[in-house]
């Protein structure tokens, strides 16, 4: 696909829709890339975007339209049961993603790179990089961290992998930090965010997460870069929101952050079902007359 072409044919319906009213960006794209998010921003759209692991997920998400599927290393948690995101592998990681991948034709499929795939050596975060996009067919990564990671955030972009960052809490450094309460709500930290922020659009990154930060410095940032800022328990005031999925359905239970609103319960209805099944199974109601051949 030509680019230059899609964009400036994007252009000119968002100019169009300026004046109308009409469909949104969102509504008239095909294919999610990472020039269609700029232009979301520009209208004002807001972006959104939820996690998968798996192919039957991706596959309903990206029939929603979703914008973005992050497959994100919390895959350690709710897939694989882990404290943290920490033990996650990077051939874990790409076993998630090429199963997402399969399932998805319209969303931007963004994939975390896993803890110590790209900390402290910036040719492994390139390798690492070229790992995902080569085996996985994933359209960008996620990494955490601000200046100290710019030497490896450069590398991967010098091989025009695209990227995404993510600043506030970063649970990959979750022993950092001994806690996952709010970050940069002191202005030294709150500070050293909003130069973080500048650092990573400067260098090239195509959108940015902000975890876990006060409201108020969310919509700062977001007002202050050009580029898409996405939030979880960020506030209203960014370009778009993130959460994980399996928390938004309710299949997870201990987890509930203010931030976290749950759309479904599918904890309950889940094991309710198969109570259910295990009751048919063993009183002979299933299979019936009509269920066997």
């Amino acid at each position: 696909m030509n680019f230059k072409y899609l964009i400036v044919n994007i252009r000119s319906f968002v100019t169009y829709n300026l004046k109308t009213n009409a469909m949104s960006v969102h509504q008239v794209i095909k294919r999610v890339t990472t020039h269609v998010l700029y232009e979301m921003k520009l209208r004002g759209e807001k972006i959104a975007m939820l996690t998968a692991y798996d192919y039957s997920m991706a596959r309903i998400l990206d029939q929603s339209e979703i914008d973005i599927i992050l497959v994100g290393d919390s895959a350690s948690n709710v897939m694989a049961g882990n404290e943290t995101t920490l033990p996650i592998t990077m051939d874990e990681m790409i076993y998630h993603a090429k199963s997402v991948v399969r399932g998805v034709s319209r969303a931007l499929v963004v994939v975390d790179l896993p803890f110590g795939s790209y900390q402290g050596n910036s040719k492994e975060a390139l390798t690492s990089a070229i790992r995902i996009m080569k085996e996985t067919g994933g359209h960008a990564v996620k990494i955490e961290g601000g200046k100290e990671i710019l030497e490896s955030v450069n590398r991967i972009l010098s091989a025009g992998i695209p990227v995404m960052g993510h600043l506030g809490l970063t649970p990959q450094s979750i022993h950092k930090f001994g806690t996952y309460v709010v970050r940069a709500r002191e202005e030294a930290e709150a500070k050293k965010l909003i130069e973080d922020a500048h650092i990573l659009e400067e260098a090239g990154c195509f959108a940015l997460v902000l975890e876990k930060i006060p409201a108020k410095l969310a919509a700062k940032v977001a007002k202050e870069l050009k580029i898409p800022v996405i939030g979880i328990g960020a506030g209203h005031e960014v370009d778009g929101q993130v959460l994980v999925l399996h928390d938004m359905l309710g299949i997870t239970q201990e987890f509930s952050p203010r931030f976290l609103r749950r759309y479904h319960n599918l904890f309950e209805e889940i094991k309710g079902s198969v109570k259910a099944y295990i009751k048919d199974v063993k009183t002979i109601d299933f299979p019936n007359e009509k269920e066997q051949y």
